[in-house]
């Protein structure tokens, strides 16, 4: 596991979550001792642009994603979120696992570990509202959402997937 701890965080969100911390790994399975794993987010890209939502309840755009039920594999979750919150399709083995988000939730000062997943799409879905998401776009850097906040802590991670960071 390669982890990158800097002093600073990678990416501070408009929400309060900060990334302090993101490590390439190839242990999918893998336990912390200072904090749980809790959540997993998919990078899901077409024609070189990864998919961001657009969750009601805070007004942002967001990588699919969300916690990891018991008994719940970490790459089973990515798979079920992903088509909670897009109606997007990938079956588990569709999906590569990338490493490790380590990020501090607002004032609280919870710190929680995230499972980055990725995946490609030929034939992407049309999208349908839901109970948790309003809206689906595919997310370039020169092409922002509108309509809401950008999760840039989202936005770091999915360019982790291609090598790309941005803030």
């Amino acid at each position: 596991m390669t982890d990158a701890s800097p002093a600073e965080p990678l990416a501070a969100g408009p929400l309060g979550i900060q990334l302090l911390s993101f490590a390439y790994d190839d242990v999918e399975d893998r336990r912390f001792d200072d904090a749980p794993l809790a959540y997993v987010v998919t990078a899901l890209f077409h024609r070189g642009r990864f998919l961001l939502v657009h969750v009601g309840s805070r007004g942002c755009w967001e990588l699919p994603g969300g916690g990891i039920e018991r008994g719940e594999r970490a790459r089973d979750a990515a798979v079920r979120e992903l088509w909670e919150e897009s109606g997007q399709s990938v079956d588990a083995g569709g999906t590569r696992f990338v490493g490790y988000a380590r990020t501090v939730l607002g004032a609280s000062g919870n710190v929680r570990y995230g499972a980055l997943y990725t995946a490609e799409t030929d034939a992407p879905r049309p999208f349908v509202p839901n109970s948790e998401t309003s809206a689906m776009h595919w997310y370039a850097e020169d092409e922002p959402p509108s309509g809401g906040v950008l999760q840039t802590c989202d936005t770091y991670l999915g360019a982790l997937c291609r090598g790309r960071p941005t803030a």
